[in-house]
């Protein structure tokens, strides 16, 4: 059996007549929903600068205790990325434009998938959640260390 198996539907009780797959337009609703819903929220951060103060609450941990965690910026790069300024963006938060990046990658694969009326899942092995993790931790000790300066927003 492949890999890329193709979507099979339960079969119908007996007696019942057979069902149609659904068009491709309807299987793409709920991809098309979700970067609807994204858009939205890039559009707005786009518009509303979160270096004006006032439009957005500032990230609790750095209120609370001057330390910078894994999303501070997140706002910045996200603004950055909009306006189309790729070096800010990764200078605010270069984990954010990994992150962008890495869901247009996976939002392009489900749409095309859901299309094409194959199911798709993102289970990432446990090693990849643990570097990611890791790699977050120190990505958070550096830029708040005299050193990691160049890492701050």
């Amino acid at each position: 059996m492949s890999a890329e198996s193709e979507y099979v539907p339960a079969p119908a009780p007996a007696g019942a007549a057979p069902t149609r797959p659904d068009p491709p337009l309807r299987r793409l609703l709920v991809p098309l929903g979700v970067l609807g819903a994204v858009a939205a929220g890039f559009a707005y951060v786009g518009a509303v600068d979160p270096g004006e103060p006032g439009h957005y609450p500032a990230c609790p941990l750095f209120r609370l205790t001057g330390l910078l965690c894994p999303g501070c910026g997140g706002l910045r790069s996200a603004h950055a990325f909009v306006h189309g300024d790729l070096g800010t963006a990764l200078g605010a938060n270069a984990p954010a434009v990994l992150a962008y990046l890495a869901f247009a990658v996976l939002w392009t694969t489900w749409a095309v998938r859901s299309a094409r009326g194959r199911s798709f899942s993102v289970v990432p092995p446990t090693a990849v959640l643990w570097a990611t993790g890791a790699l977050l931790a120190v990505f958070t000790v550096v830029r708040n260390l005299p050193v990691g300066g160049w890492l701050r927003p």
